[in-house]
């Protein structure tokens, strides 16, 4: 009997290890016409790809932690870099997509917020090792859009009501889960590790991301977990 389990073993543990993957949500930019109108000290998101840069590096931190193999899933907010590639006249939709063809991950577009909650639940049960988020947020919300539809407001989030909508389920028991956003540790990470059962790093005050282009992590005023 034991000789038969001992194979089954071995079988579920490698089923769970070709399952595992490493989720990135990337929200959307602002639009230049709506940050020129702010005054210098607040003009802070002008870049169009400071999200995205965040992103590819974080892919770059996985594959040297957990392997060049590791599996990456890619959510993008993509009306925000329609609007903001037409605003600009580039095609950041096909860049990011090209982004993600050179870096092997797969990327899939998310247009709203049941969206970008339908998306993490179709990943398998206890599939995601790490979660990412790089975006715009205060407090209480990830903010997939901040500054680009309504200058200084937000049309599409997921706020902290709506993490029950999320299944917990596909998070590894020990996953590491981050917002790179600005304020998460004040609210939502509670609620998340409350409603999901994993912890949630944030950081305490807000974040910048003005070092990406030097190739650096955004930097946070104090992170929690």
């Amino acid at each position: 009997m034991h000789r038969l389990l001992l194979p089954l073993v071995l079988l579920l543990a490698m089923s769970s290890v070709l399952r595992a993957e490493h989720l990135i949500l990337t929200g959307g930019p602002a639009l230049r016409q709506w940050e020129d109108l702010r005054v210098k000290r607040d003009q802070h998101d002008r870049w169009w790809a400071n999200f995205i840069r965040a992103s590819t590096l974080r892919m770059a931190e996985i594959r040297k932690a957990y392997g060049s193999d590791a599996r990456i899933h890619w959510l993008v907010y993509r009306p925000g870099y329609r609007t903001r590639g037409r605003e600009d006249g580039k095609p950041y939709l096909s860049w990011i997509t090209e982004q993600a063809t050179k870096r092997r991950v797969s990327i899939e577009w998310i247009d709203s917020t049941s969206g970008a909650i339908a998306a993490i639940n179709r990943r398998p049960r206890r599939s995601v090792e790490t979660f990412d988020y790089f975006g715009h947020s205060n407090r209480h919300c990830f903010m997939l859009d901040y500054g680009n539809v309504i200058m200084g407001a937000c049309t599409a989030w997921i706020h902290e009501n709506d993490l029950s909508r999320i299944r917990g389920s596909v998070f590894a028991r020990d996953a590491y889960c981050k917002s790179w956003g600005c304020h998460t540790a004040e609210s939502m990470s509670k609620v998340w590790r409350s409603k999901l059962g994993v912890k949630l790093e944030g950081a305490m005050g807000k974040t910048d991301y003005t070092v990406v282009g030097q190739g650096r992590m955004p930097v946070g005023e104090g992170w929690v977990r």
